[in-house]
């Protein structure tokens, strides 16, 4: 971790995201943070723009943000909120937490171009490096989807 990322305040921009994550464009699916509860909750948003590249085949002339996308959005989110914790309790080993399981995924309405997602990310529980993530993404007030997470941790040899 470079010295930039010697301290973390709100809100957390890209430049420090990419610090704390492994995923790169056109993956990268977090924009910002903007509240985080070490160990216990982070809110990250994600602007939905038409030039995002799935846009071409999701759908031609319909666009919609795939629903795999939303979840991987919300994973990220939960990865920072590990990260970031693990950052401010002053450990600033690499470890990566990979997603093994989604639980409950539920879209209530269609994500678009001019979107913002917020996604809201709620630690259940973390036990022998495993991590139960309750998460949901709204835009404008309304929840569009939610699912559990469940995270594992790999240190990076």
């Amino acid at each position: 971790m470079s010295e930039q990322m010697a301290t973390i305040t709100l809100p957390v921009n890209i430049e420090q995201i990419q610090e704390l994550l492994p995923h790169r464009y056109p993956f990268l699916l977090v924009d910002r943070v903007i509240e985080i509860q070490p160990e216990v909750s982070v809110v990250a948003l994600k602007n939905v723009t038409v030039n995002e590249p799935f846009f071409q085949g999701h759908f031609p002339g319909h666009a919609v943000m795939p629903g795999v996308l939303i979840i991987e959005a919300m994973a990220q989110a939960a990865g920072l909120l590990t990260q970031i914790s693990r950052h401010m309790k002053g450990d600033t080993g690499s470890a990566l937490f990979y997603l093994v399981k989604v639980d409950n995924a539920r879209f209530s309405a269609p994500v678009v171009p001019g979107d913002q997602l917020r996604m809201e990310v709620s630690l259940k529980r973390l036990v022998r490096g495993m991590g139960l993530f309750v998460a949901r993404t709204l835009v404008d007030g309304k929840e569009v989807a939610s699912c559990e997470l469940m995270c594992a941790a790999r240190s990076e040899k």
